[in-house]
């Protein structure tokens, strides 16, 4: 029996299905018809060298880039590519950056209380009216709790730690209350503590929502990832479980090193 034309190899619907997806910079295809099938729930990573398309995937599905073209679709069959990050974030995908933007006088709180006010009719203008902001304090709270920033909440970001930083911008991603969280490289620059904080708390944000995320250091991904996708130049090389991927001789020379080998 073949696969099911409306969903995965083994017939289930992904939440978010990728077929042909590409995108061309003056003659380079920088994602080269790319299909990839994530699966509801599970915590989907993305690996490969620099150059290899990890963050422009991630721009086309998020709405930063417009694809040469294929198609992106949520398990509602509605369809991504083309929209703008705006629209796609409504649709209930979001996503961090690999760079932290955050406002440098404004504290975690406020920070939270912005971005829950972006979700409603008020927009901007909560600004005008400290009773409007208060509306938002019980979720912002208990969302500095959930990212382990309960006792940072009043201080500038300016001040926050690296590794703080990093869970705020995790936390405003998690204001909008997305099905498909997109995290780009979430523990870059990290020391080994901060890493192994960050690990643990994307591995308890994922409850209830599916997760795909670039990351670099691949203890992290053997220790988060359902599945992986490898790439290079753009194509996806292999898929699988991290157990069975590191095993391949071409993601053992060319992505992993040899020091992954044995592990």
């Amino acid at each position: 029996m073949g696969a099911d034309p409306t969903g995965s190899a083994n017939g289930t619907v992904p939440i978010l299905k990728v077929r042909g997806l590409s995108r061309e910079f003056r003659g380079f295809l920088a994602v080269d018809g790319v299909d990839l099938d994530v699966a509801e729930g599970s915590v989907h990573a993305l690996v490969g060298p620099n150059g290899a398309g990890k963050t422009t995937l991630f721009n086309l599905l998020t709405g930063f880039l417009k694809p040469t073209a294929g198609s992106v679709l949520l398990s509602d069959r509605r369809e991504l590519a083309g929209r703008s990050p705006e629209a796609i974030t409504r649709m209930g995908v979001a996503r961090s950056f690999q760079i932290t933007s955050l406002f440098a006088e404004l504290t975690p709180r406020q920070h939270l209380e912005l971005a829950l006010a972006s979700g409603t009719g008020l927009g901007w203008r909560f600004w005008r009216s400290d009773r409007a902001l208060a509306r938002f304090a019980g979720r912002a709270e208990e969302l500095l709790d959930q990212v382990g920033l309960a006792d940072q909440g009043g201080v500038p970001a300016d001040s926050l730690p690296y590794g703080s930083k990093r869970a705020l911008e995790l936390a405003l991603a998690l204001a909008l209350d997305p099905k498909v969280l997109l995290l780009d490289e979430p523990t870059a620059g990290m020391g080994v503590e901060d890493v192994d904080r960050t690990s643990a708390l994307i591995r308890k944000i994922r409850a209830g929502r599916t997760v795909i995320l670039v990351e670099h250091n691949m203890n992290v991904v053997a220790n988060l990832a359902d599945r992986v996708t490898v790439l290079q130049h753009g194509k996806v090389l292999i898929e699988g479980p991290y157990a069975e991927i590191r095993h391949d001789p071409r993601v053992i020379t060319a992505y992993l090193g040899d020091s992954h080998v044995d592990r």
